[in-house]
């Protein structure tokens, strides 16, 4: 979403909506792959939603067509310890910010306007708690916001690693999720799912949290403004996201199909 398919106002573009009508039409998946949560990629897209296909929270919720697909839950007594580690971090002196995701909801217990703001951009479904670890839910990834960047609360959370997913998926986000959880193994559970196969899949991307994709599809694209590491990943290049690269090339797609 963000850098890919979002221009530079982080705003759908306006062609992609007849052009959605237009792979509805042929019988193509169009599928929005991010860190978001499906309740905010739902309510973004509205009524042209229901088509579509979602890979959220970064790949560990898939649904099509309405119905789960696939999802990959934190491991049980993982996401307590992570907290503390977490709040630790934070009494140390780190400006951070943790939204706990669950399938039902997202949860978060610090509340300052520029925290919220950040995270009601990627949260629609989001409760505020007085306490994180009185949350009750079926917990799919957390998500730390870092104000002073996202590498700083990644180098902390490295001894989580052996056993969890610890990725940067924006240069202000961190995600932990279960291992193996990323979004190249939801994008072949979605294609298991519809009977598409990776000659048959386009996908594109611009940074670390869309790396694993490019070896899931023949059409792979690496924006313009993308990351190095995707950038190298990728078989071809598409304009930036403010050039509304994914829309053109789609386009282009289609017009050598007819």
């Amino acid at each position: 979403m963000d850098g890919t398919l979002l221009d530079e106002h982080k705003q759908i573009p306006a062609r992609l909506w007849g052009l959605l009508d237009e792979l509805h039409r042929r019988g193509i998946a169009f599928a929005p792959a991010s860190g978001r949560q499906y309740a905010t990629l739902a309510a973004q897209f509205g009524a042209a939603g229901a088509s579509l296909d979602y890979i959220a929270e970064n790949g560990a919720y898939v649904v099509r067509e309405g119905r789960e697909v696939s999802a990959s839950a934190l491991p049980d007594g993982t996401v307590p310890t992570l907290i503390d580690a977490l709040r630790s971090r934070s009494r140390a002196g780190a400006d951070i910010g943790v939204v706990l995701c669950g399938k039902r909801s997202a949860y978060v217990e610090r509340t300052d306007g520029p925290f919220l703001e950040k995270v009601e951009h990627y949260y629609k479904a989001l409760e505020v708690l007085t306490d994180l670890h009185d949350a009750e839910d079926d917990f799919l990834k957390i998500a730390v916001y870092d104000f002073g960047g996202a590498e700083g609360t990644a180098e902390s959370l490295a001894p989580f690693g052996a056993d969890l997913r610890v990725v940067v998926s924006d240069h202000h986000w961190v995600d932990v999720m279960a291992p193996g959880v990323d979004k190249g193994r939801a994008l072949a559970a979605l294609q298991r799912a519809s009977a598409v196969s990776r000659a048959q899949t386009a996908v594109f991307g611009d940074f670390l949290n869309d790396l694993e994709m490019m070896a899931h599809a023949d059409l792979s694209f690496a924006m313009a403004n993308a990351h190095p590491d995707v950038a190298a990943a990728a078989r071809y290049r598409a304009p930036s996201n403010a050039e509304q690269g994914v829309i053109t090339v789609l386009e282009e797609l289609l017009r050598r199909l007819s």
